[in-house]
């Protein structure tokens, strides 16, 4: 899209430097390393793969290592965190995965109701392979959850462990993966028991990233969903790559009935919290009047700049941010504005398009 590739390019760019120098501690280290070939030891004698992705960029957060594996029916895509992807657009790439012979199913990790869904889904799938398989009735079923970072895979296993426990004793000993917002949290396979009778264990593991991301438009998606740690770039980067999607998308208009609202007043200026609803409704209401008001081509590079900069000054005012120092400014109203895009209260977003596939 032409009104974001120079956004692309710059931020791209950026997490591709560091995934070429090695240099980075984070960047596939030695944890990731160990549990890569853990987990290549393992996939072999596990009785399913949930394949976690996230549902916003449903390709570019495929786990390459399953590529060195046999495709099979016990090998589920999994599109986590699809409240806050497209819901029209996470049907399509559905029918799509299902085209293509694979077996997708979406799913939100803190939705109860969602969670029972699919762990009926899991357990029906589990009958199935006892039937046609030479397994005994004692005999335990192993689900391992493979993904690379911070696409939600331990929040999905905890859920599955909490709605899978069955018995009164089973629910006094839970046992709980580590949650993050941070990508690379998780350094250990963990293994989690979420039903019985048959007994059904899953293996929550570390997320790994490719040692190098050659495509600079899919870091960039990595790098906007959290999947790369943002001490990797330059947080102002990320925003104005969020802003440009925005800007030539149709979320913002849904905003226009905030336009009507008061400006906030000086007491809620001084609010410190960025996700409190007034704040976030005053977020949109100057988001809306921005793109509303404004005359250029959104398709051409410069008043695409010109736009996200004017943006960007109007987002200081409405998060009270002072500085002297402009960069210092816009880093911190860049952080405050990825958190709430993260989180999808500025709209629902599918990055990956299925033209061209």
């Amino acid at each position: 899209m032409a009104g974001t590739s120079s956004f692309v390019k710059k931020l791209g760019n950026s997490v591709k430097k560091v995934s070429d120098s090695k240099s980075s501690s984070w960047w596939y280290n030695h944890h990731m390393r160990a549990a890569s070939r853990a987990i290549s030891q393992r996939i072999p004698l596990v009785d399913f793969v949930l394949e976690v992705r996230d549902a916003r960029i449903p390709v570019s957060s495929e786990y390459g290592q399953l590529r060195y594996f046999p495709s099979s029916s016990r090998n589920i895509i999994i599109l986590n965190k699809m409240d806050l992807a497209s819901h029209s657009k996470t049907k399509e790439w559905i029918a799509y995965f299902k085209e293509q012979n694979c077996v997708p199913y979406a799913v939100n990790s803190h939705n109860k109701d969602n969670i029972k869904e699919f762990l009926n889904f899991l357990q029906a799938k589990v009958r199935d392979l006892r039937r046609n398989t030479h397994f005994s009735n004692t005999q335990t079923t192993t689900v391992m959850i493979v993904g690379i970072p911070n696409v939600g895979k331990s929040a999905f296993a905890n859920s599955l462990h909490q709605i899978g426990r069955i018995t009164a004793a089973e629910k006094g000993k839970l046992k709980q993966a580590k949650v993050s917002p941070h990508p690379g949290e998780t350094k250990d396979i963990t293994s989690l028991k979420i039903a019985s009778h048959p007994n059904v264990y899953i293996l929550d593991t570390p997320g790994i990233l490719p040692p190098e991301i050659v495509d600079i438009e899919r870091s960039s998606k990595l790098a906007l969903t959290g999947a790369i740690a943002d001490s990797l770039f330059d947080q102002s980067e990320l925003a104005q790559y969020f802003l440009s999607i925005l800007n030539l998308s149709h979320e913002y208009k849904k905003w226009e009935k905030f336009s009507g609202e008061s400006e906030l007043d000086e007491e809620d200026r001084t609010m410190n919290d960025h996700t409190q609803d007034l704040v976030v409704r005053a977020v949109r209401r100057a988001l809306f009047k921005e793109i509303s008001a404004f005359k250029g081509n959104l398709e051409d590079e410069n008043d695409m700049v010109q736009l996200i900069e004017a943006q960007l000054t109007t987002l200081r005012k409405v998060f009270n941010v002072n500085s002297d120092s402009f960069e210092s400014a816009n880093s911190i109203v860049a952080t405050k504005l990825i958190n709430l895009c993260r989180t999808g209260r500025l709209g629902h977003f599918t990055l990956d398009s299925l033209q061209g596939m």
